[in-house]
């Protein structure tokens, strides 16, 4: 977080309108195409549970028709493809214009960051900036993209920024802008790649219906706070599933294991930045029995598995193939109970992963009364493939808080 200007009344009023439509999570849009999207789970909890304490007991509803057949990587890029045209579509020529990019165009590496936008430019469109429609059609996209639990998750990070726009003592104009940019034309046949993001949120996500692949190497994903109550009165805890995911890894393992584990170094690539991805001393997975390599596999499907059951198994077992060689190192609690300490930072650095989560020692300015907005409360994390960033169309950048997030094809250099 960083101490900006506030933007004014009218813009602060029009951003929480539009983003209030969708933190019901039970959106239902029909395409152009025709194609129907739904199936975000809204998850509701006891509102006398405090923010800051242990953590929030969740229950979904499912609004999804989808079958409980195994979805595949070919629905994913037809339907995200089908949306992203249906959302170009709702857009003028020169809206376009900005968020269409060469697929190998180098702003792809450096339009996205876990600073504000103020700092950081995104390449794109800025949701705050389009109608009631185009909005609902640019977040058609994102639900596309993502499985259900995914998109509950980017919605409920979106929500926290929100949250703290309307109630923390921060104040940074940029908080609750998301953006939204295609990398090539969007296509069920060739390469093209998604990006959205703002503050707490960065997704890379590249789709090539030619090679049948989607990955999702780099992601970004951050929470600031831990918990909050969204506009219809439910609290919401977007990394609730990451930390249940982390302690359970961590809950398997014996005492000597997680010796081993909290005496390495914990790593940090920070997102928008070239990295060697060091590996560190740590735990191993040839430590691990295999009941351990699938907790620790499932801690790593939250960022590398955030579409369908296909793609995910496919990243995975590619990043199973050499979790031997893989270290793990962590630092900060033990036990999951956010009223007590200052979070967890761990790294998990391998071949062909990297995962690295870091609670923040503060709240950068984002203060309000009652809630947790620093270390559980303001989380950064980072998703990288050391051999497939960006699905090896471009090569990072190194990202700094003075370059924009380039020219929209065509335009030149910016």
């Amino acid at each position: 977080m960083c101490m900006m200007t506030r933007k004014s009344t009218d813009e602060s009023t029009a951003r929480r309108s539009w983003y209030r439509k969708i933190t019901g999570c039970a959106i239902a849009v029909t395409l152009v195409s025709g194609l129907t999207l739904a199936g975000c789970t809204a998850a509701t909890t006891s509102s006398e549970t405090s923010a800051a304490t242990t953590p929030v007991e969740t229950t979904t509803t499912e609004t999804s028709t989808t079958s409980a057949a195994t979805s595949t990587t070919a629905e994913t890029i037809s339907s995200t493809a089908a949306a992203a045209e249906a959302f170009l579509a709702t857009l003028s020529d020169e809206q376009r214009e900005t968020v269409l990019h060469d697929y190998d165009d180098e702003t792809k590496s450096t339009s996205w960051s876990n600073f504000p936008v103020t700092f950081v430019q995104r390449a794109g469109v800025n949701l705050s900036d389009l109608t009631d429609e185009q909005r609902t059609a640019a977040l058609a996209v994102l639900q596309s993209l993502l499985s259900d639990e995914a998109y509950k998750t980017a919605v409920g990070i979106m929500g926290g920024d929100e949250y703290l726009h309307e109630n923390s003592s921060s104040t940074e104009q940029s908080l609750g802008q998301y953006y939204i940019a295609f990398f090539g034309d969007p296509s069920d046949t060739a390469a093209w790649a998604v990006q959205f993001g703002g503050h707490h949120l960065g997704i890379n996500a590249d789709l090539n219906g030619g090679a049948h692949t989607v990955t999702f190497a780099p992601t970004h994903l951050g929470v600031q706070p831990a918990v909050y109550t969204n506009a219809s009165g439910e609290q919401v805890q977007p990394f609730d599933g990451i930390y249940t995911d982390a302690f359970a890894f961590f809950d398997s393992l014996t005492s000597e294991q997680q010796t081993t584990l909290t005496s390495g170094d914990v790593t940090f690539c920070a997102p928008g930045d070239t990295c060697d991805f060091t590996s560190g001393s740590g735990l191993t997975g040839a430590d691990l029995t295999d009941d351990q390599k699938q907790l620790l596999l499932g801690l790593i499907a939250n960022w590398a598995g955030m579409a369908d059951d296909e793609t995910n198994a496919a990243a995975l077992a590619k990043i199973e193939a050499t979790l031997d060689t893989t270290v793990i190192a962590w630092r900060g609690e033990t036990t999951y109970d956010m009223s007590k300490g200052n979070g967890i930072s761990f790294s998990i650095s391998g071949p062909n992963v990297y995962v690295a989560l870091e609670a923040q020692p503060g709240s950068a300015g984002a203060d309000v009364d009652g809630v947790t907005t620093s270390g559980w409360g303001h989380v950064h994390s980072i998703y990288r493939d050391p051999t497939n960033d960006y699905a090896n169309s471009v090569t990072q950048q190194k990202a700094s808080n003075t370059m924009g997030g380039g020219a929209p094809r065509g335009a030149g250099p910016a």
